[in-house]
């Protein structure tokens, strides 16, 4: 863990989550959980308890299809985020939704984080059933059965941190009659939505709706406004220029509703934005806010990091535009073997979609493994194509690709990686398994 710095000030504790999280050790290592060698699922072993004997994932008994999160690239993208946040002033909600893995989320309060960003009422329980003490809904909320769960959490723990979006008056008054029947005590913090334009996916379109949502918001007694937010990555057409004159909608937009006095009494006003592909001009953006009547929370909620990728993120992070700033590095690989060659410039291997993110890109092979143990670069081999349970791999006709050698795959878009895996066994270069984090979808 790094070294306190001028982001502590938003940090969240951190203690409680953590250990909560190492409770996850004591699970058994049993059929619930693919990828996990059989002589530990059919024993008694606990999750602790494999890792600790520290295998070897090549040669321990992993089966493939098999996830590797490398221990090394995992530790870099978090200290990354957490540099980045330190020096722009930023406190941090990083988006639980691309993992759902608790021990990454404890990991990431560890490395400064303010709290949790998630987008569906199921990850706020799981992130609340593992002590999460601040909690960042980047969704209108308007389902009853989950307010009245929020309501009671907030009403039973006076430590615990919940905002959400608003973006409608309909779902405003939704929101206050629901709390209203649940008896709720503590009003439930919320922020407005500037939506990213037209075409966009959810907010407010104008700022005369913004306004009126506001106006909704203070005419209930269960809702108290906590600032405005958005997600600049939704900007159609988006580039640096349209991506910028959105936030400075965005936080003039703060601004107004400040100086109209809406946000009277608050501690702190939050102003939030900012995914993964343009967490540079959000940084730029809040660092220019003029002062408000409160302290300004700069809530950054940039969730795929945590692992990057080999192609989506690969090519949008903003560390492509400011190097000096950081850079990420793609943290997973699947491992697959070679179990068909029928044609010489044909193969398959025992993974798919099942498996393997391909909602964006298909996978793509970086190294092969040879029975050996040898590795080489996959050079010559393309995945044309993605069944259930195989990849399609075209091969070069003198490509040295045989029925039984691992191919190492990277892949695109995080929050369709995790989701695939129950468990992810974290790993070192050298291929020992030190952890193996458990995935709540």
């Amino acid at each position: 863990m790094a070294a306190p710095d001028a982001a502590a000030p938003f940090a969240a504790p951190a203690a409680a989550v953590t250990a909560a999280a190492a409770r996850i050790a004591d699970e058994p290592a049993d059929h619930r959980f693919k990828g996990l060698p059989p002589d530990a699922a059919t024993g008694a072993s606990t999750l602790g308890a494999l890792a600790a004997e520290r295998r070897n994932l090549f040669t321990g008994g992993f089966p493939t299809p098999c996830i590797a999160l490398s221990a090394e690239r995992l530790e870099h993208n978090l200290a990354a985020l957490e540099s980045f946040t330190a020096r722009h002033g930023l406190a941090f909600a990083p988006h639980g939704k691309t993992s759902m893995a608790p021990q990454l989320f404890a990991r990431q309060l560890e490395h400064g984080a303010w709290g949790i960003t998630l987008a569906v009422p199921h990850q706020v329980w799981v992130a609340r059933a593992f002590g999460v003490p601040r909690i960042f809904l980047a969704n209108e909320l308007v389902d009853a059965a989950a307010l009245r769960r929020i309501s009671a959490d907030l009403d039973a723990d006076p430590d615990f941190r919940f905002l959400c979006y608003v973006d409608s008056v309909r779902g405003v008054a939704l929101m206050d009659e629901a709390l209203r029947a649940a008896g709720a005590r503590r009003p439930v913090d919320v922020v407005v939505e500037l939506g990213a334009g037209e075409g966009a996916r959810t907010g407010a379109r104008t700022e005369a709706e913004c306004a009126a949502v506001a106006d909704a918001v203070a005419a209930t007694g269960t809702l108290r406004l906590a600032g405005v937010a958005g997600y600049e990555g939704e900007v159609p057409g988006a580039d640096p220029e349209s991506v910028r004159s959105w936030l400075d909608r965005l936080t003039a937009l703060a601004a107004a509703f400040d100086a109209e006095g809406r946000f009277a009494g608050l501690e702190e006003i939050v102003v939030s934005a900012g995914g993964s592909a343009w967490f540079d001009a959000v940084a730029d953006a809040f660092g220019a806010l003029p002062p408000l009547s409160a302290p300004v929370l700069p809530l950054l909620r940039s969730g795929a990091y945590i692992s990057h990728d080999e192609g989506h993120y690969r090519a949008l992070t903003p560390f492509n535009r400011v190097p000096d700033e950081g850079g990420l590095q793609a943290a997973i690989t699947l491992w697959a073997q070679v179990v068909s060659r029928p044609e010489p410039g044909q193969a398959f291997v025992n993974a798919g979609k099942r498996d393997a993110a391909y909602d964006l890109h298909l996978p793509t092979a970086h190294t092969v493994r040879g029975a050996d143990g040898r590795t080489r670069p996959a050079d010559g081999i393309t995945v044309t194509s993605a069944s259930d349970q195989h990849l399609w791999l075209r091969t070069d006709e003198q490509t040295p690709v045989e029925v039984g050698d691992w191919i190492g795959f990277g892949m695109s878009h995080p929050c369709t990686m995790f989701d695939k895996w129950q468990l992810l066994p974290v790993v070192t270069a050298d291929g020992t398994v030190t952890d193996l984090v458990r995935t709540y979808f």
